[in-house]
């Protein structure tokens, strides 16, 4: 078994942990948990780290538990975030627990035949009975306002220029945390909690009750927050999060977004978003800056990731669908793609319709351009661009001659028109 502090030093995953947790997972088999907002039916690929860090230790012979936040995605995490977030209802939460599931089961093993087998908790199991007059008493008596109050997450929202402030159903949100901690360390045996650097004043509230209650000890490892080299969000894309559920965001449009990494930044996410070693990692980013145009970097870290969220069909179609577009078999390799992939690599691009009689009747080239697309401004304009020879149907040079007709059509469908290199319109036969 490789040493699970050691993996993830040498990944960059580590922020912060506590004194003596190297030593303490050498004795023998551990828990450890980490927390996962339900209040969406996917997770997205801000999620990627804590599901790694789980699976890491796992791989290292330990038992992850994956606690999702039924309880506590009623009441609303503050830290990192200037507004209060909506509650849900228990069905929703139900729903979305399941999903959730599914998603972890690409990276964790939940069989139980394996001493070290996975686990999905829900902390509103044992929330749900617990009345508010029990808590304060057997719970909240236990640590103080000032211990709270201390906490960044806390300190940042009330001191916030927006003088929002903060409800007391959010103030109170680490000490529920606490509680999960200090329950499942009775009851499972998990003496580690991990999770984001962003939760360390959470994590060691939960270690103060462990310790305050029943003088126990427990541990916390943070890894760090995800950030771009440019300084942009990582996980964001112009359509918004980049999700792990394929009918959210789509194989294609997620390899897309490990392919268009940065050099800086692919080589970093290929230490914390893949399993390959060390040696292969250091092998791969050797040849990619030898050659750093082929973008070799980008494409495996890309290929990884996508075959651990996604599946190889999956993979096979978004590497294909990536080509594409400087194939030289263009129109071939363009119509054996499925249609969604298509019109997930011309997400975008202007279209309109036109009725598919017209394409069988033949319709004159300039005419496509103006009157029938509004793609360029005038027909003046469509001949100087046809005199320029800079317009394209379907990848493919034409004149002022050209009649674009049923022939032309995608799938039956579609028509791509490009003037040079940037501009692209998408003509579509409505039947």
């Amino acid at each position: 078994m490789v040493d699970f502090i050691d993996e993830l030093k040498w990944r960059g995953l580590i922020h912060d942990s506590t004194p003596g947790l190297q030593e303490y997972l050498k004795d023998s088999q551990r828990t450890a948990y980490i927390g996962f907002d339900p209040t969406s039916d996917s997770l997205h690929i801000g999620s990627l780290v804590p599901i790694i860090l789980l699976a890491h230790f796992q791989k290292s012979g330990h038992q992850p538990i994956a606690l999702v936040g039924g309880a506590t995605g009623m009441i609303g995490d503050p830290s990192g975030k200037s507004i209060e977030r909506n509650l849900l209802d228990e069905e929703t939460l139900r729903n979305n627990e399941n999903s959730i599931k599914k998603q972890l089961s690409r990276f964790l093993s939940f069989d139980e035949k394996f001493p070290n087998h996975a686990m999905i908790k829900n902390n509103y199991d044992w929330m749900k009975e617990f009345s508010f007059l029990d808590f304060i008493r057997d719970i909240g008596k236990h640590i103080t306002v000032n211990y709270m109050m201390s906490k960044d997450s806390v300190k940042n929202r009330i001191d916030s220029e927006s003088g929002s402030g903060m409800s007391f159903t959010e103030f109170t949100y680490q000490l529920v945390q606490g509680y999960d901690f200090l329950f499942i360390n009775r009851n499972l045996n998990c003496s580690i909690q991990m999770g984001g650097s962003d939760q360390w004043g959470n994590i060691t509230t939960g270690m103060e009750l462990i310790r305050r209650i029943d003088n126990c000890k427990g541990y916390a490892l943070t890894c760090p927050l995800m950030t771009k080299s440019d300084g942009s969000k990582f996980g964001k894309s112009e359509g918004g999060n980049i999700w792990l559920d394929p009918k959210k965001t789509s194989a294609y449009k997620f390899y897309q977004y490990w392919l268009n990494s940065s050099d800086e930044d692919a080589k970093n996410y290929i230490k914390i978003f893949t399993f390959l070693e060390k040696d292969e990692i250091e092998r791969i980013i050797y040849q990619h800056d030898k050659e750093p145009h082929q973008r070799m970097l980008q494409k495996k870290l890309a290929a990884e990731v996508t075959l651990m969220v996604h599946n190889q069909n999956e993979l096979d179609n978004a590497e294909k669908a990536s080509k594409v577009l400087f194939s030289k078999n263009f129109l071939q390799e363009i119509n054996e793609i499925n249609e969604d992939i298509f019109l997930d690599i011309f997400d975008g691009v202007p279209m309109s319709e036109i009725s598919l009689n017209e394409f069988k009747n033949g319709i004159e080239i300039i005419k496509i351009l103006h009157e029938n697309s509004g793609f360029l401004s005038s027909n003046s304009e469509a001949r100087r661009a046809l005199v320029e020879n800079s317009i394209s149907i379907n990848k493919n040079k034409v004149d002022q001659n050209y009649i674009v007709s049923e022939k032309d059509l995608i799938k039956n469908k579609y028509v791509i028109i490009n003037r040079g290199k940037k501009k692209t319109f998408i003509l579509k036969a409505k039947v």
